[in-house]
């Protein structure tokens, strides 16, 4: 395998400048060097109004302005996922803001949605010329008061719709201050009502509708989650994904980076995002599909939050830490597990 050495090499380099190298290298690399998921014999799954060629996609966040579509579509993914883009562009927090925990197989981040802005994003999506389904994760800016960030989210729904084959919204991550206050209560409800009134008027403008997901925090309590589901169901969303970082630093405390602010990804999360698939399942019960996301580092783990209640997963730190080859590994064990007599 090529990509151990490699990463040998990237975690020499600060984390920001490796995860640029890494995607710049990964435009560059011959296709037979990446996963080749999406030749395999994988059973196409529908989800959201729509047909995946696999349920395996990439996480928002590592390609937050389409700059790297070309070599991401070539992993074998049956979707990826662009942003969180904002619609102003934005620096994000100040550095150092990534951080390797790598005995924990973890990052800490507070990158604060730092990206292009929502125009830039729409021009790279132009250049799109794969067929894989990308999604589009919306935020707001930093800059925009808490009660007029609903703004934000409309003009991201208005500007991405023609181009995105789902829409994100995010309001979990711990990034942008306040930003979790809206995953509850009325502020949560008037956002919904306001993105499906206006999806609902998008569609009929451009004959096409475009599923709505919304992005979930991993610390969300039983009842929280529960009022959550409810809200998705009442406001016709299309799908959850469960879950964005944590703010919880279980299982990191040997490590010198625990302190830091920011979101907590990789190993340490699987169970807390497996826990908050289960909870939205048995609420839920099926009226909206669940993306898992959120501590997927081996088919093991893909496979236990579809269990959970999954119809789709998506990576992020596990393919930081592992490479093309754990899509190849996931999209084999769900053809396995497909296979398995019921």
């Amino acid at each position: 395998m090529i990509y151990p050495a490699l990463r040998r090499l990237l975690f020499c380099l600060p984390p920001e400048i490796a995860h640029e190298v890494a995607l710049a290298a990964l435009d560059r690399a011959p296709t037979r060097l990446l996963s080749a998921g999406a030749d395999s014999s994988a059973t196409p799954v529908s989800a959201m109004g729509l047909r995946f060629p696999n349920p395996v996609g990439i996480a928002a966040g590592l390609d937050k302005n389409a700059d790297h579509l070309a070599g991401l579509c070539r992993l074998g993914c049956g979707f990826v996922e662009v942003g969180t883009v904002t619609p102003k562009p934005q620096p994000g927090n100040d550095k150092p803001r990534l951080f390797r925990l790598e005995k924990e197989l973890a990052l800490i981040n507070r990158m604060g949605f730092n990206n292009k802005g929502i125009d830039y994003l729409i021009e790279r999506m132009a250049t799109r010329k794969s067929t894989t389904l990308v999604g589009i994760n919306i935020g707001k800016n930093l800059t925009t008061a808490l009660e007029r960030a609903n703004d934000d989210y409309l003009i991201g729904l208005q500007r991405a719709y023609a181009s995105a084959d789902y829409i994100t919204v995010n309001i979990s991550s711990p990034n942008t201050p306040g930003l979790r206050k809206l995953q509850l209560g009325e502020q949560l409800e008037t956002l919904l009502k306001l993105l499906q009134e206006n999806r609902d008027k998008l569609a009929q403008e451009q004959e096409r509708q475009v599923p709505l997901a919304v992005k979930i925090a991993p610390d969300m309590n039983e009842d929280e989650i529960n009022q959550f589901c409810d809200l998705l169901i009442k406001h016709r969303i299309d799908g959850v994904i469960a879950t964005n970082t944590t703010l919880s630093r279980a299982g990191t405390e040997q490590s010198r980076h625990t302190a830091q602010a920011g979101g907590l990804s990789g190993a340490p999360l699987t169970d807390l995002s497996r826990n908050t698939i289960r909870s939205l399942a048995n609420r839920l019960q099926g009226e909206i599909p669940i993306i898992g996301c959120g501590g997927i580092m081996n088919a093991e783990d893909a496979i236990g939050h579809m269990q959970a209640g999954a119809t789709l997963v998506q990576i992020y730190s596990g393919f930081i830490y592992r490479g093309p080859q754990l899509v190849r590994e996931i999209v084999d064990a769900t053809i396995s597990l497909n296979r398995q007599p019921s």
